[in-house]
C-alpha cells in the first residue's frame, strides 16, 4: 500500500522523480520569456534611439555589452540590417527553446504516465479478492487510463505554464514600472479583478469536474458490464432495457459535462471581455501620454506589447487553475486504489509439503460487509489423497469452503489446517499455486486455445498441453475446431460453449502443481457420460490427489469417497453416496428426483429409436 499522502503531494513527488527534465524545461521556459520580452525591448530601441536619435533605454549593462562588440548607435544607424538579423536570430533561437521544452515536459509527462499505470496495476494484482468482488470494472479502468491521461496532459503543458506566468508578470511589471509607473497602473487597473474571477472559477471548476469525471466512472462501468454479459442480455431479450440504462448513465455524464463546458465558456468569455477592456484602457492612456509628449512612440509600443504580455498569464490562470483543480481529483481517485491496503506480506510465512490431511475445526465465516454468517461451525476432514464432495442448496455456503481454502477470505471464527499446519500461516501464493480451481464459468483469455491451455507454463510444451486436453476430454472438440489448436476462442471464451470452456480450464489447470483440486460445479455443463470420461481419466492420472467436488449432479457425487451435505451454512450429513441415499434428507431427495428425471428420459430416447 502506498504510503497516504494528499493528492499535491503525490504530484509533486512524481514531480521530483523527474526533476532533471523538469529543470532542463524550466530553463528552456525562463529563456523564451527573455526572448519574449527583449524582441520588442530592441524594436522600441530602434525606434527611439537609431532612427529618432533619443536617448537609450536599454539596460546599462546590454548596452556596455554591444559597444564591447563595435555595436554602437553608429554602427547601427548605419548598419540596420543588423538590427533586422538580430530579430531573426532571436525567434531561432526562441524556436530551439520552444522546441527543447515541449520535448522535456513530454518526456517528464510520459514517465510519470508509465510509472502511474504501472503502480495502478502492480497494486490492483496484490488487492485482496474482496476489494474487487465490489470494485466496478470499468471505473477501475477510466482510473487506470483517463485520469492518468488527465495528470499527463497537465504535467506536459500546466506545470511549465505556472514558471512562464511568474516570470512574465514578474518581468513585465519591472520593465514597466521603470519605463513610466502611472501608465504601469493604468496598465493594470483591471488585473485584480481578472485575478479574481479567476479564482472563482477554480473552485467552481474543481467540483464540477470531480462530478463529470465520476459520471464517465458509472457510464464507463454499465457499457464494460453490457459488454461482457452480451450473451445473457440476448438470451433474456434485454436490449431496449439495457440501452435505456445506458441513456440514463449517459444524459447524467452529457448534462454534468455541459455543465464543465458552461463554465470555461463563461470563464473564457469574460476573461476575453476584461482582458480586451485592459489593453484598450492602456492603448487610450498612452495614445494621450504620447500625443503630450510625456512618452517616446517606442514606449507605447513597449507597453502595449507587454501589457498584452502580462495579461495573458493572468488569463491563462483560470486554464491553470482549472487543470490543477482536474489533475488533483484525477490523482485523488487514482490514490483512493494506491491507498487501499494490499494483501500483507509474509514474511515469516511457511511452504509446507500440502499433501496431509484438510481440516475444517469449527469454522464459521461472515463476509465483512454485511456480517450474516454463511458458515456456522463447520468441522470435517477431508483424508489426504481421497474425493470429497459438496452437495447443498444456492447460498448455502459451499463456494464459501472454496474461497476459505485459498486464502481469498479468512475464517471469522474456528481454523482450518493442512497437515496440522494452520492455514493463515501458509504463504498464500504457495498455497494458490499448488491448489487447481475450477470454476463454474471459467474465464478464458482472447487467445488461441493452444495458449489458453497452455497459460500456467513458461516455456509451453506442446505435448504436455495435448497430454492434458485428452484427459478433460477437450481433444474431440478441438480437433473439429476451424483452426485446430490456433482458433482463437474470443473474449471471455465467448466463441465456445459452456461444457468447451469447462474443458479448456480443467485441461489448463491440470498442467499445474497441484496438490489439491477443487471442482466448483465444473462439469455442469457437460453431459454425464463425458462427466464420466473426465472423472475416470483424472483418477488415472492423478492418482490419489486430494480432491474437492461441489457439484449439484448426483451422478458425479455419487463416485467420492466421502459426501457432506450443507445447509444454511451447516453440515446437516455426512456418508457415502449409497448411505446417504438411504437416509431421509437433502441428498436422498435430490437423487429421487435426478433418477426419476433421468429414467424418464432414457425411456423418451428409447421411444424415439422404436
Amino acid at each position: 500500500m502506498q504510503r497516504k499522502q494528499t493528492p499535491l503531494r503525490a504530484m509533486l513527488a512524481l514531480i521530483r522523480d523527474n526533476a532533471g527534465a523538469f529543470l532542463g524545461a524550466m530553463v528552456s521556459t525562463v529563456m523564451i520569456v527573455l526572448i519574449g520580452y527583449l524582441t520588442p525591448l530592441l524594436l522600441a530601441e530602434t525606434i527611439d534611439c537609431i532612427l529618432a536619435g533619443g536617448p537609450s533605454t536599454l539596460p546599462v549593462w546590454l548596452l556596455n555589452a554591444l559597444r564591447s562588440l563595435g555595436l554602437g548607435r553608429q554602427v547601427l544607424t548605419e548598419n540596420l540590417w543588423i538590427l533586422g538579423l538580430a530579430l531573426v536570430a532571436l525567434n531561432i533561437v526562441n524556436g530551439v527553446f520552444t522546441f527543447l521544452k515541449g520535448r522535456l515536459t513530454a518526456v517528464a509527462s510520459e514517465n510519470i504516465a508509465l510509472t502511474l499505470r504501472e503502480r495502478l496495476y502492480a497494486h490492483l494484482q496484490r488487492l485482496p479478492f474482496a476489494y474487487h468482488v465490489k470494485a466496478e470494472t470499468g471505473d477501475l479502468i477510466q482510473r487506470c487510463t483517463s485520469d492518468v491521461d488527465t495528470i499527463r496532459r497537465f504535467l506536459s503543458v500546466q506545470v511549465m505554464e505556472v514558471v512562464n506566468a511568474v516570470l512574465m508578470i514578474v518581468i513585465a511589471l519591472a520593465l514597466l514600472l521603470g519605463r513610466s509607473v502611472p501608465l504601469t497602473l493604468y496598465s493594470i487597473v483591471l488585473v485584480p479583478a481578472l485575478f479574481l474571477f479567476a479564482m472563482w472559477f477554480f473552485r467552481r471548476v474543481h467540483t464540477s469536474f470531480r462530478l463529470a469525471d465520476e459520471a464517465e466512472g458509472k457510464m464507463s462501468a454499465v457499457l464494460q458490464e453490457n459488454l461482457t454479459g452480451v450473451r445473457v442480455v440476448r438470451a433474456f431479450g434485454q436490449q431496449e432495457r439495457e440501452v435505456e440504462k445506458f441513456d440514463r448513465v449517459n444524459e447524467d455524464y452529457r448534462k454534468k459535462s455541459l455543465k464543465l463546458s458552461d463554465l470555461l465558456a463563461v470563464y473564457w468569455g469574460s476573461g476575453d471581455a476584461i482582458t480586451w477592456a485592459q489593453q484598450l484602457i492602456t492603448l487610450a492612456v498612452c495614445i494621450i501620454y504620447a500625443v503630450r509628449g510625456e512618452i517616446t512612440v517606442g514606449t507605447l509600443i513597449l507597453f502595449t506589447t507587454y501589457v498584452g504580455q502580462l495579461l495573458f498569464p493572468v488569463r491563462q490562470l483560470g486554464r491553470t487553475l482549472s487543470d490543477t483543480g482536474k489533475s488533483l481529483v484525477a490523482m485523488e481517485r487514482i490514490q483512493h486504489i494506491l491507498h487501499e491496503p494490499a494483501e500483507p506480506e509474509e514474511p515469516d510465512a511457511l511452504k509446507p509439503p500440502l499433501d496431509g490431511d484438510i481440516v475444517f475445526d469449527h469454522v464459521s465465516f461472515a463476509y465483512p460487509d454485511d456480517g450474516v454468517p454463511v458458515l456456522r461451525d463447520v468441522s470435517f476432514t477431508i483424508p489426504s489423497g481421497s474425493t470429497v464432495a459438496v452437495l447443498g442448496s444456492t447460498g448455502s455456503g459451499k463456494s464459501t469452503l472454496m474461497y476459505l481454502l485459498q486464502r481469498l477470505y479468512a475464517p471469522t471464527g474456528g481454523k482450518i489446517t493442512i497437515d496440522g499446519v494452520d492455514l493463515q500461516r501458509i504463504d498464500r501464493d504457495w498455497l494458490r499455486s499448488h491448489v487447481g480451481l475450477i470454476l463454474q464459468e471459467p474465464f478464458l483469455y482472447s487467445k488461441t486455445i493452444r495458449e489458453n491451455v497452455g497459460i500456467t507454463l513458461r516455456d509451453p510444451q506442446a505435448h504436455l498441453i495435448e497430454h492434458a486436453a485428452d484427459i478433460a476430454s477437450a481433444s474431440g472438440f478441438i480437433a473439429k475446431a476451424d483452426k485446430g489448436w490456433d482458433t482463437v476462442v474470443g473474449e471471455r471464451g465467448v466463441t465456445l460453449s459452456g461444457g468447451q470452456k469447462q474443458r479448456v480450464a480443467i485441461a489448463r489447470t491440470l498442467l499445474k502443481d497441484n496438490k489439491l483440486l477443487i471442482f466448483d460445479d465444473s462439469l455442469s455443463a457437460v453431459d454425464t457420460e463425458t462427466d464420466a470420461q473426465i472423472r475416470a481419466a483424472l483418477r488415472r492420472e492423478q492418482g490419489r490427489i486430494t480432491t474437492l467436488i461441489i457439484s449439484h449432479r448426483v451422478t458425479t457425487l455419487s463416485q467420492a469417497d466421502k459426501i457432506l451435505v450443507l445447509e444454511d451454512g451447516r453440515i446437516t450429513q455426512e456418508g457415502t453416496h449409497a448411505e446417504l441415499s438411504a437416509q431421509p434428507g437433502l441428498y436422498q431427495r435430490i437423487n429421487h428426483i435426478q433418477s426419476t428425471l433421468e429414467e424418464e428420459l432414457q425411456q423418451a430416447r428409447q421411444e424415439v429409436r422404436s
